[in-house]
């Protein structure tokens, strides 16, 4: 693809030269804000930054809906954009479809004839949201794009003929690295499996399928080797509730992903941050962190680092040092049959609701190699694993420049700087 003939200035920072037969608009020339309430039995909507806007019992995992009455809830029509909570990160999102979103949305409504197609990849590219980024309000609890500070950005429009025109070319290559995404992703989750599956059997049955093996008498572990000792955790570990003065130490999180690690290098942007984290709980080097709320996920990890983590998580410390080797211990805690007992002794009205306290804790019964075999199980799996985890990084930096050439491609097209 090629360049334009000429180039004018656009007037807004953001776009820089666009096509001299362009024009630029004020967003609030193309759309207005609309509230229409009291819609209580359209069916209900979900915004996504990933797939749009779609029917909620469309997607594949369950999000949770704002509660309060449907009445309250702004009706969104065919062909309508959504401003959602999360815009400032991934841009305006187009529906396909009539339902209802959350009050908190801002609803915009096309005023002049443009293709919406065209549109739908415009607010999407990266060059519009750092765009958006200007018109954002809000601090402490999240961001939230104002329209009235929106509706003053500057939007290039080419003719209606080239506007098609682009969004032929974009609705037809997109899908084409969509689909190529979709592979390298299933591709991955394969291998993942592949790993857990792997490490699951070798932290719960050692590697040597075939040694002797004795009955526990705890019917979720099962059988082990035989000279493996089997005990309850709170003859291992002990409660640790050390408190931070000032809560200036490396805040930490814990989740199933990826397991105490800090919180700077969340990607999430959108996590909420306290002002104030003196009172929260210390952890140091080895020691055992869960995340009480999500441990039925496997949201726990042994730290590798002194930091502060929530005040209602679980902090542990093995009683005697050196008793487990930290890869094995997070790893066989992690294991299938740990989480689904996890999912058994935690209480709550329903999953997402569940919590395990320290007594829950404490009641399971954990299964202990000798730490020299713990070690043994640890490189051998690592090296058994280096093969999957190449093919997975490559397949990650494969999957990186797919991104990278999807969204290149949309910004250079949509803002007039190679020719459609």
């Amino acid at each position: 693809m090629h360049r334009y003939e000429s180039y004018k200035p656009s007037g807004a920072a953001w776009l820089g030269d666009i096509p001299s037969h362009w024009d630029t608009v004020p967003a609030k020339r193309l759309f207005r804000e609309v509230s229409e309430k009291n819609h209580p039995t359209a069916q209900l909507l979900s915004v996504t930054q990933e797939q749009g806007v779609l029917p909620r019992d469309q997607l594949e995992q369950r999000v949770v809906m704002p509660t309060g009455q449907l009445q309250t809830f702004k009706l969104v029509r065919s062909d309508d954009f959504v401003i959602s909570l999360r815009s400032f990160q991934g841009g305006i999102e187009y529906s396909a479809y009539t339902g209802l979103v959350s009050p908190a949305y801002t609803v915009l409504r096309k005023q002049k004839q443009a293709n919406s197609r065209y549109l739908k990849h415009l607010l999407k590219s990266r060059s519009f949201i750092s765009e958006l980024n200007t018109s954002v309000a809000g601090i402490r609890e999240g961001k939230n794009i104002s329209f009235s500070e929106m509706s003053y950005s500057l939007l290039p429009i080419p003719e209606q003929s080239e506007q098609e025109k682009i969004a032929d070319i974009l609705d037809l290559k997109t899908a084409e690295i969509d689909a190529a995404i979709a592979k390298k992703e299933r591709l991955i989750e394969l291998l993942d499996e592949q790993k857990y599956i792997a490490i699951n059997n070798a932290v719960t049955r050692g590697l040597n399928q075939a040694s002797p093996v004795q009955a526990t008498d705890v019917q979720w572990i099962g059988t082990v080797p035989s000279h493996w000792s089997v005990s309850r955790a709170k003859f291992l570990f002990r409660e640790i509730d050390e408190r931070s003065e000032t809560g200036n130490e490396e805040l930490l999180s814990v989740s199933h992903m990826t397991g105490v690690t800090p919180r700077s290098e969340k990607t999430n942007i959108y996590m909420f941050m306290a002002e104030d984290y003196s009172g929260s709980k210390l952890c140091k080097p080895n020691d055992l962190v869960f995340n009480i709320m999500w441990a039925w996920m496997g949201a726990l990890g042994v730290s590798e680092r002194t930091g502060i983590v929530s005040p209602s998580y679980g902090v542990y410390r093995q009683r005697r040092e050196g008793i487990f080797n930290n890869w094995y211990l997070e790893n066989l805690l992690r294991s299938s049959a740990y989480v689904a007992e996890y999912n058994r002794r935690s209480t709550g009205l329903h999953s997402s609701r569940l919590r395990l306290y320290s007594h829950m804790f404490f009641d399971m019964e954990i299964a202990v190699p000798p730490r020299e075999e713990q070690n043994e199980i640890e490189r051998a799996t690592k090296a058994r694993l280096e093969k999957t985890d190449a093919v997975i990084s490559a397949t990650r930096k494969e999957l990186e420049k797919l991104t990278e050439f999807r969204a290149t491609l949309i910004e250079s097209l949509v803002t007039g700087k190679i020719k459609a």
